[in-house]
């Protein structure tokens, strides 16, 4: 079985996995990750600092997927946890500190927060016969920690940015995620938070693709756009994706510079 998608259908849905299936930047999360023994972290200046972070790093994968700087690569997955820590601290931590918290967000321990909308979409898609997997620029071992810590079955994991292997928002990611999950490409669609380097490189890739926009970070786009998993079916079936004039405040043709 299918989903309708404008006049065609999907028979496939890759979800990315931060933020997105399982919670990732949540003051939670960064309480334990920095400082488990407090004291506490405001969760309103969390928020702020994960929005400025989460939009820099939007930014700098579009860079690396058009060319106009380096792949957005592991390396640069930690550099931008690094700068997300310091921008929630107000100022650059040692190094050792920096290094010691990022090792914590990539390995976390303990309990880890769950998204009850992601079981239950989860739940729709296999009982209408809808293909699931998960396609995430962070390693195997993070991106299969966190589902089995979320209480997500590991087995949803097709593809993630191990060395080596094409890391999205590459074309390449996208279409070895659909060959693993046999469908055709024109058949699948990609659920991310991010607008640029999730949304629209899915959408230049070939494939249908809805924003999960969780910490409300545009809320200007004006279609393909969801604040909850509960509204993936109603978000997709209209088929209206999201034109390449759009950009993360809704006008102009990218992302603009710092």
């Amino acid at each position: 079985m299918s989903l309708p998608y404008g006049d065609g259908q999907v028979d496939a849905v890759l979800f990315d996995l931060d933020d997105v299936l399982v919670p990732f930047h949540t003051p939670a999360m960064w309480q334990w990750a920095w400082r488990p023994q407090g004291p506490l972290l405001g969760e309103r200046r969390v928020h702020a600092a994960v929005r400025r972070s989460l939009k820099a790093w939007d930014r700098r994968r579009w860079q690396g997927l058009t060319g106009k700087a380096p792949p957005a690569d592991l390396p640069a997955l930690r550099h931008h946890l690094a700068e997300t820590l310091w921008a929630i601290a107000g100022h650059p931590l040692p190094e050792a500190e920096t290094e010691a918290v990022v090792r914590r967000v990539l390995r976390p321990a303990g309990e880890v927060e769950r998204y009850g909308d992601a079981a239950r979409a989860l739940a729709r898609l296999r009982a209408s016969g809808v293909r699931v997997g998960v396609l995430t620029p962070l390693p195997s071992d993070t991106a299969r920690w966190l589902l089995h810590r979320s209480g997500l079955v590991e087995d949803l994991l097709v593809a993630s940015g191990d060395p080596g292997a094409p890391v999205p928002p590459d074309r390449a990611a996208f279409r070895a995620a659909a060959e693993r999950l046999a469908t055709p490409f024109s058949r699948v669609a990609f659920v991310g938070d991010l607008f640029w380097s999730d949304v629209r490189a899915a959408a230049r890739a070939g494939l249908a693709s809805v924003l999960l926009d969780r910490h409300e970070i545009w809320p200007k786009v004006l279609s393909g756009r969801m604040t909850s998993l509960d509204a993936l079916e109603p978000t997709l079936a209209p088929g209206k994706p999201l034109t390449a004039e759009e950009n993360a405040d809704g006008t102009g043709t990218g992302p603009s510079s710092p």
